[in-house]
């Protein structure tokens, strides 16, 4: 009962300190700083879940829709009751337990029902993935209960121009499109594919910056031997170059870093911790002729920090930026940083020490949002 006690006071301190180091005159009105309790292994999803709490456009549609009468409790719905919980706190800063939040995570998915540390890029594509399913189901049902209504056939939640799911707000803030380009070097015919994507994963190297990772991400690869590509033009196998490039640039970049690589000799996936500098503001340089808005710029918002040496060993953090100050969150734990300290979450430049407080996953929000 003592620890318990000695606890919340503790927690009452450290919130108490963050809003005297905000400052009463600076603190923005409507906004709140509550850290996450951690049930055991859960600082990945504490982690992603403040990160995209300060994209705001993600926010506002998750209380949007919890201003919605709902039928049944989904993941979407327990999310949207942890954001709203925070949003109308009565105190402006404190610690909220995301109990019902991480009770149906575990029970929807087997993955992250266990105690052991789990990855927090996978649980946030796990997270957008359900989410963009759950409203496509939804408006599947309100079409089918619309159409029975009138007495019309039952009919698929398609679009007819491209016989894909209609897109739901979160392919509005996160997807972007890749154009997959291949040059035949025989005829010189270039066919091209769209793709879409909601987060982009980079490779990193030692000393490197965002904008050579995404450079890297675009650069031309040859096709020959083995793995020359099928000309429909040639009707035959020829050397060709393909290049991937972003033709339609997102609202919310989402840019995964691959610093856990599978290291042969040792049979296990080790952490690679580069130092990676990422910028405040990003500008792509690896869009296609054809894109739209491509001089787009973007404000890092929110970045998902590993620390520790390994995959499966460590802890996530998040810093994310509100009303032009950052913060640092660490579960229960929130605290003012200045921006000057953001570099040390760039990882190391020498692989001397393993352990390293390197960023993970960075968000980027497009400027010219309303």
């Amino acid at each position: 009962m003592t620890s318990l006690f000695s606890w919340l006071k503790n927690m009452g301190a450290n919130a108490s300190a963050l809003e005297k180091e905000i400052g009463a005159d600076q603190f923005p009105p409507n906004e709140h700083y509550f850290g996450l309790v951690n049930f055991g292994n859960t600082c990945y999803c504490n982690s992603v879940l403040q990160a995209l709490y300060f994209c705001k456009p993600f926010r506002d549609k998750v209380l949007a829709y919890k201003a919605q009468p709902k039928k049944k409790e989904t993941l979407l719905t327990c999310l949207a009751d942890l954001f709203n919980s925070v949003a109308t706190q009565k105190k402006k800063v404190g610690v909220i337990a995301p109990k019902k939040f991480i009770a149906k995570l575990r029970k929807e998915n087997e993955v992250f029902d266990n105690y052991m540390q789990q990855d927090a890029h996978e649980f946030l594509i796990y997270l957008l993935n359900t989410i963009a399913d759950l409203l496509q189901a939804e408006r599947h049902a309100e079409k089918q209960a619309a159409k029975a209504k009138v007495g019309t056939p039952n009919g698929s939640l398609m679009n007819d121009n491209n016989n894909k799911p209609e897109p739901t707000w979160i392919h509005e803030i996160f997807q972007g499109t890749l154009t997959n380009e291949t040059r035949c070097l025989c005829c010189e015919a270039v066919s091209s594919k769209d793709e879409d994507f909601l987060d982009l994963s980079v490779d990193v190297e030692q000393n490197t910056s965002i904008t050579h990772c995404l450079r890297g991400f675009s650069n031309t690869e040859t096709l020959c031997h083995e793995y020359k590509y099928y000309c429909e033009n040639c009707c035959s196998k020829q050397e060709a170059q393909k290049r991937m490039q972003v033709k339609k640039l997102p609202q919310i970049l989402a840019l995964h870093l691959k610093r856990f690589k599978y290291m042969e000799q040792l049979h296990r996936y080790t952490k690679l911790s580069y130092r990676v500098v990422f910028p405040l503001e990003l500008r792509l340089m690896n869009t296609s002729d054809d894109a739209t808005c491509p001089d787009k710029l973007y404000d890092l918002v929110s970045v998902v920090i590993h620390c520790g040496s390994g995959p499966n060993r460590g802890h996530y953090i998040t810093i994310v930026k509100s009303h032009g100050f950052w913060l640092l969150f660490d579960d229960d734990l929130v605290e003012k940083i200045d921006v000057s300290n953001i570099e040390e979450f760039y990882g190391l430049a020498t692989e001397v020490q393993k352990t390293s407080d390197s960023g993970y996953i960075l968000f980027y929000q497009a400027r010219d949002l309303p």
